[in-house]
């Protein structure tokens, strides 16, 4: 099994940064995928952000040149660096993980989430 703590969440005001840290332990070493989604009130869970074990991204449009993810295999932790925040960042986010389980099959593990919110 994987367990995921998340850290970093907070207030900020709009125009402001924060960076998010999710640290995996467990059975890591299969992994393949890190990346973070978020939930606002009243709305789906989205993807935000991903990073493979090769360092391959991918970003939400509306994130796109503001937020970044970066990873750290060897402490298995994965980043989110936000610029930029705007008052529609307000979410819960939260860290996931997956890997192959077929060759066309994932498992997803979950962190417990943290609230970033940004308003003035």
């Amino acid at each position: 099994q994987v367990q995921l703590v998340e850290s970093g969440g907070g207030l900020v005001q709009p125009g402001g940064s924060l960076t998010l840290s999710c640290a995996a332990s467990g059975s890591i070493f299969s992994i393949y995928v890190m990346g973070w989604y978020r939930q606002a009130p009243g709305k789906q869970r989205e993807l935000v952000a991903d990073i493979s074990s090769g360092s391959r991204t991918n970003y939400a449009d509306s994130v796109k040149g503001r937020f970044t993810i970066s990873r750290d295999n060897g402490k298995n932790t994965v980043y989110l660096q936000m610029n930029s925040l705007k008052p529609e960042d307000t979410a819960v986010y939260y860290c996931n993980v997956w890997r192959f389980i077929t060759a066309t099959a994932r498992r997803d593990y979950w962190g417990q989430g943290t609230q970033v919110t940004v308003s003035s």
